[in-house]
C-alpha cells in the first residue's frame, strides 16, 4: 500500500447530473465522514473511508467537495480583472489587446501564469480551461507553471488574424503551425491538455477557421474552445463579416469547428437551430455569469439549456469576469437564473462548478468528482467563514441550509483548505 490519508468531514457526492434527475436522488451530503486518499487519488469515500486505518486531517464541520473547475479564462487578462465600463468589443480593444501584446516577453508570460495559479488555487479552483494569448510562449507559460502546481490545466494558443491590433494577429499558417506544434508538445503531457483555440469569428478570416478545423480533424482527441453570442452587437458583427452563414453557429460548422469535444463559452443568444445542432453533436456550453452582467451581455437560459440536455459549465471568464472565485460565480449563476424565473438549488450550484465543468472539458474521468479512482483534487469549504455566514448558519434547518450561505456569500476565507492530487497546497492544514 502507497501513502495513505484520510480528510474528515461532511462530503459531497454525485450519483449523477441533478439537471438532469432531480437533486434529491443525484446529489447527498454525507455528513460527518470521510475521504480516503492514496497515491494521488481518491481510494474511498463515506462508511468505507471511515473504516481504514491511516493518518487523518479533521475537517469536522467543513464541507468536503471536489476542487473547483473553472471551464472558461483568460489567465493573460489577470492584471486587467474589473476594469471599468466598457461592452465587448471596447473592453477588448481598450483593456484586453494591449494587455495581450505583452505576453510575447516569455518572463512577464510566467510571472503572469503563476500569479494566476496562485489566485486561483486561493479561491478553491483546482482545474481550468484557459486561452493564452498568439504568442506559444504564453501557453508554455501556463502548462509549465500548472505542472509544478500538479494542476490538470486545459489551455491553447489564442488564433488571430484580423480586427486585432498589429503584434497580435498571427495568420492561417502560422496560427495552424503554432497550434500543431504546441498541441504535439503539451496534449497529454502529465495533466495538461490542449485546446485548439480561435478566440471567435470576428477575429479569424474563413482562411484561419478553416486552417483550425483542418488541425482539428488531424487530432480529433484535441478539445476546441472559442466564443458564441455573447452580445447583440458582436452577432451583428459576425453576420456582416460571414453573410453565406445560417448563424454564429455556422461560421464555426463550415468550417470544420463543431464538434463532440467543442467548448463554446457564453452562449447567451442562441437561435433553435443552434441550441439544436450543439445538442446533436454533444458539445459543451459554458456558462459565465460574472462576466456577461459585468460586461452587460445578458441572461444565459441556464435551466433551459441544462433541462434539454445540452452538457453545461460554469466560468469566471477572468478577466472580463469581475472574480477568480468559483464561490462569487455560484452566486452569480443563482442570481441569474432568477432574473430568468428559476431558483438554483445549491446542489446544482455546486455541480456546475465541479462535475458538469468537468464533463464540458471531457475529464470527468479524472475529476469533478469524489468517487473512487479519481484524482484527489478537493477543496474544503469552512461553512462559517465570516461573521455574516455565522450568524446564518446558527439558525439553518437543515446541511443544505447551512451550505447555502456560503454558496451566496463566501469568497476567499471560505476556503479552509485545498488539496491537488493528494497534496495539501493551501490551510492550515499543509502544515
Amino acid at each position: 500500500m502507497g501513502t495513505s490519508h484520510k480528510l474528515r468531514g461532511h462530503v459531497l457526492v454525485y450519483s449523477g447530473n441533478p439537471f438532469a434527475t432531480s437533486w434529491q436522488e443525484t446529489v447527498t451530503i454525507l455528513e460527518n465522514s470521510a475521504v480516503l486518499i492514496e497515491d494521488g487519488r481518491i481510494a474511498a469515500v463515506g462508511d468505507a473511508a471511515m473504516a481504514m486505518e491511516a493518518p487523518e486531517t479533521d475537517y469536522s464541520g467543513h464541507l468536503i467537495c471536489p476542487g473547483f473547475v473553472d471551464a472558461h479564462v483568460h489567465y493573460p487578462q489577470t492584471a486587467i480583472i474589473a476594469s471599468w465600463g466598457k461592452r465587448l468589443i471596447d473592453w477588448l480593444n481598450t483593456y484586453t489587446f494591449p494587455e495581450e501584446m505583452r505576453f510575447g516577453d516569455a518572463d512577464y508570460a510566467a510571472c503572469i501564469a503563476d500569479r494566476y495559479l496562485d489566485l486561483a488555487l486561493d479561491h478553491g479552483t483546482t482545474s481550468l480551461a484557459s486561452y493564452a494569448t498568439i504568442h506559444p510562449e504564453s501557453v508554455d507559460a501556463l502548462f509549465n507553471a500548472a505542472a509544478a502546481r500538479n494542476m490538470a490545466v486545459v489551455a491553447g494558443k489564442t488564433c488571430m488574424d484580423r480586427n486585432a491590433p498589429e503584434g497580435l494577429r498571427d495568420s492561417a499558417q502560422s496560427a495552424y503551425d503554432d497550434s500543431k506544434a504546441l498541441l504535439e508538445r503539451w496534449d497529454g503531457q502529465g495533466r495538461a491538455r490542449y485546446a485548439i483555440t480561435p478566440r471567435f469569428s470576428p477575429t479569424s478570416s474563413p482562411e484561419q477557421l478553416a486552417a483550425l478545423g483542418a488541425l482539428w480533424g488531424e487530432y480529433p482527441q484535441a478539445l476546441m474552445q472559442t466564443h458564441i453570442s455573447e452580445q447583440l452587437d458582436e452577432i451583428a458583427w459576425v453576420r456582416s463579416l460571414y453573410p453565406d452563414a445560417r448563424d454564429y453557429l455556422d461560421t464555426y460548422e463550415q468550417h470544420g469547428l463543431l464538434g463532440e469535444r467543442g467548448i463554446y463559452g457564453h452562449a447567451i443568444h442562441l437561435e433553435p437551430r443552434e441550441i439544436d445542432r450543439l445538442a446533436e453533436v454533444g458539445a459543451g456550453l459554458v456558462h459565465c455569469p460574472t462576466s456577461n452582467t459585468f460586461i452587460g451581455s445578458g441572461l444565459f437560459d441556464l435551466m433551459g439549456l441544462a433541462q434539454a440536455g445540452q452538457h453545461v459549465g460554469l466560468a469566471t471568464d477572468t478577466g472580463g469576469g469581475s472574480s477568480f472565485s468559483m464561490l462569487r460565480t455560484m452566486a452569480a449563476a443563482y442570481e441569474v437564473a432568477q432574473l430568468r424565473g428559476t431558483a438554483l438549488h445549491p446542489s446544482q450550484m455546486l455541480w456546475l462548478a465541479t462535475a458538469g465543468s468537468a464533463q464540458v472539458l471531457h475529464r470527468a474521468d479524472e475529476l469533478g468528482s469524489l468517487a473512487t479512482g479519481l484524482a484527489a483534487d478537493i477543496t474544503v469549504l469552512d461553512l462559517a467563514s465570516t461573521p455574516a455566514i455565522a450568524q446564518r448558519v446558527a439558525g439553518a434547518k437543515d446541511m443544505w441550509d447551512t451550505v447555502f450561505p456560503t454558496l451566496m456569500m463566501g469568497d476567499d476565507r471560505a476556503i479552509a483548505a485545498v488539496w491537488v492530487g493528494g497534496t495539501c497546497q493551501r490551510g492550515a492544514s499543509c502544515g
